[in-house]
């Protein structure tokens, strides 16, 4: 068996602990008191608890609301749009208009999604000059990968570079792809073409091919579709939804209000009765329907087998039907995004990238490991020879050492509370030998140095340190610090594992076994123990309204913090 690496998770406050620490689907009992949801404790083997546990390098802090934010309680923004494989700056107007895909000669190979790149169908020139010689068209897209070609598909492109216009072109029949925006400015000429094809298949022709519609096309029919129907359906005078004005608008709040509570509108508009929505129904409305597996096809996969279908992640990856590898086309890169975060309480910017594509820095970064102190656990004695893995004897108590280290330029006093018996079917018993402690401040290694080489300062800096020294002895003692550093503390912390065993007296049973006495299911056998933390430092104020008179004065104001985290430290042994 493999061993086990000791965890700490940390919970964001932002999750309801009264809910987290219930079964799923149970109702949280109204509280007793104000203080009834702090004295519970938190249950990290409730399934909710998954959702509000995470690793300090994961966290974010808000300085002005001093909490703990996680991915579920900040808002993203986005800085940029930028093509991972080119590197090239979109504007956020050609994200709506193109879509979010690379529209430069960005491309993957549709077999095995390495990158393409362009090569001549000629050969290169040979002989004296060769290399000033440009090489001239056709081209082709070719994988180095998998050896795939576009030409394989019957696609030769007329100039290197520029290749999602002319790949656009090819599909649309020689046609530049027309935007959103575009779509429908030639509706009265398709309508006539689409009317007469529809008429040929009605007459009874039966060669006049079905009307298929490109994804964008299609896409731009039923929007310009329903807008149009929420336009006509919609009384303007009690909803106003015109134009880009729709339901997802935040102004629209108060009109939506207006019908559940009953506000009459002084528009007569409103009064008039509304019609009824209709679906599209045919292809200039967006209307495209399924087209089911013809005989064509059917024959065509009993000769050709099926290793000549595409597969799901391959069919996934197209913007069109496609069933057969042949019919796969060079997939355009999909952007990626550069985004900021804000504080969704207070809409505190706590992470801010660098708008320039090519660096990875950050203007803000308010990252929790700078601001709360970081945990580690580890056992007091190391693995023995005859247990390699770690596992822990159930009923023999077992000590670990809890490291905090501090990364404040303050000193802070910790405080940190257990549950005498792990919440669970199979409780162990949990003791801290020193509770309460403080920390030293997060200052220069080099300064301390000076302080102790100094006169009568460091004199008595230095019987200051080897008083707290002392305090660190080979035997652990309650109330007493195992190790002290420049700005780090270790306790000690006395665990005795629980049996593992479901049969047995019932007197041996907690009560949570006598109630369920199924098998032991899924990381049962892990030890984990929740710690209430709660730290307390002075720290200089920045406010601002102070003026220059009290950051003269150094006006210090106390902070706090206080959270749950979950220790992972080791598996039971379940002989």
């Amino acid at each position: 068996m493999a061993s086990f690496t000791p965890y700490t998770y940390f919970q964001c406050p932002c999750t309801d602990t009264l809910i987290a620490s219930l079964p799923f689907g149970a109702e949280a009992p109204p509280p007793e008191s104000e203080n009834d949801e702090d004295e519970r404790t938190f249950d990290p083997r409730a399934p909710r608890a998954n959702y509000s546990l995470y690793p300090l390098e994961h966290l974010l802090y808000c300085e002005d609301c001093h909490q703990i934010r996680c991915p579920r309680c900040v808002l993203d923004e986005i800085v940029t749009w930028y093509c991972p494989n080119c590197l090239f700056e979109v504007p956020s107007s050609t994200v709506k208009s193109e879509g979010n895909r690379c529209t430069r000669s960005c491309f993957q190979c549709p077999i095995c999604i390495s990158p393409l790149s362009v090569s001549s169908v000629e050969a290169p020139p040979e002989g004296l000059g060769a290399e000033y010689t440009s090489q001239s068209g056709p081209y082709v897209l070719n994988c180095s990968f998998c050896n795939w070609s576009s030409k394989e598909i019957g696609i030769v492109l007329e100039k290197p570079n520029s290749v999602f216009q002319q790949l656009s072109k090819i599909r649309n029949k020689g046609q530049p792809a027309a935007n959103a925006k575009e779509a429908r400015k030639d509706s009265v000429a398709r309508t006539l073409d689409i009317s007469t094809q529809v008429i040929m298949e009605e007459g009874g022709d039966e060669d006049a091919e079905e009307v298929v519609l490109n994804p964008e096309t299609q896409f731009a029919n039923l929007k310009s579709f329903y807008l149009t129907q929420l336009a006509e359906t919609s009384p303007t005078g009690a909803l106003g939804f015109t134009g880009d004005y729709g339901y997802g608008s935040p102004g629209a709040l108060s009109r939506i209000m207006g019908l559940y509570t009953g506000v009459s509108f002084s528009d007569k508009k409103s009064k008039s009765k509304t019609g009824t929505m209709r679906e599209a129904c045919d292809a200039l409305e967006g209307f495209q329907a399924s087209r089911p597996s013809s005989e064509k096809a059917i024959s065509r996969l009993r000769k050709e087998g099926w290793h000549s279908t595409a597969s799901a992640e391959q069919m996934a990856e197209q913007t069109h039907d496609a069933q057969f590898v042949s019919e796969l086309w060079p997939v355009a890169n999909m952007l990626r995004m550069k985004r900021s975060k804000r504080c969704k309480t207070c809409r505190h910017i706590l992470s801010k990238p660098e708008s320039k594509i090519s660096t990875t820095k950050f203007r803000i970064r308010l990252v929790a490991l700078n601001y709360i102190p970081s945990i580690s656990i580890k056992p007091l004695q190391p693995p023995s020879s005859s247990n390699p893995a770690g596992l822990l004897t159930p009923l023999n108590p077992t000590q670990f050492v809890l490291t905090f280290k501090n990364p404040l330029f303050d000193g802070v006093k910790v405080s940190i509370a257990t549950p005498a018996s792990t919440p669970g079917r199979f409780s162990s018993r949990v003791t801290v030998l020193c509770p309460q402690f403080e920390v030293g401040a997060n200052t220069d290694v080099w300064d301390e140095a000076l302080r102790e080489e100094g006169g009568r300062g460091g004199d008595r800096e230095k019987r200051r340190t080897k008083a707290e020294a002392s305090e660190g002895q080979h035997q652990a003692e309650a109330g007493k610090v195992w190790e002290r550093g420049r700005n780090w503390v270790s306790v000690v912390v006395e665990v005795v594992p629980t049996s593992l065993r479901i049969e047995g007296p019932a007197f041996l049973r907690s009560e949570a076994q006598q109630k369920d006495d199924g098998p032991l299911r899924e990381d049962e056998d892990v030890l984990e123990i929740p710690v209430f933390v709660r730290v307390e430092w002075e720290t200089v104020a920045q406010d601002e309204s102070a003026g220059l008179a009290a950051k003269e004065k150094e006006v210090k104001e106390k902070r706090e913090l206080a959270y749950w985290c979950v220790l992972g430290i080791g598996r039971i042994a379940q002989t």
